[in-house]
């Protein structure tokens, strides 16, 4: 490569990352945020920007350490023996459903 090209690369490189650290401040002309209904007091720039603690919840790292025999369920039921359905209720059509809408044959 050019010397050159390196030196615009190196110089495009410090400007970029020459950035200015300072206290956050709401744009000029604009205030801060409306104070949240249940708020005793207006939130700073610090404390809004805070994650709560639902958005980023601790992490369990609990390991078993040994093979632990697994608690018994007592919603894991057996399925039905399969005895006689249900009666229908009384005054209900006894005739099978069926899915056909129309006798006429396709395309005819």
């Amino acid at each position: 490569m050019k010397p050159r090209v390196i030196l615009l690369l190196v110089g495009g490189i410090a400007v970029c990352s020459c950035g200015r650290e300072a206290d956050l401040k709401p744009a000029s002309g604009n205030p801060l945020p409306i104070k949240p209904l249940m708020a005793r007091e207006q939130p700073t720039p610090e404390q809004l920007l805070k994650l709560p603690t639902y958005a980023k919840p601790n992490r369990v790292d609990e390991l078993i350490r040994q093979s632990q025999p697994r608690q018994s369920d007592p919603f894991d039921l057996p399925p039905p023996t399969g005895g006689a359905a249900e009666p229908l209720p009384a005054g209900t059509d006894q005739q099978p459903a069926s899915n056909q809408t129309s006798t006429s044959t396709p395309g005819g």
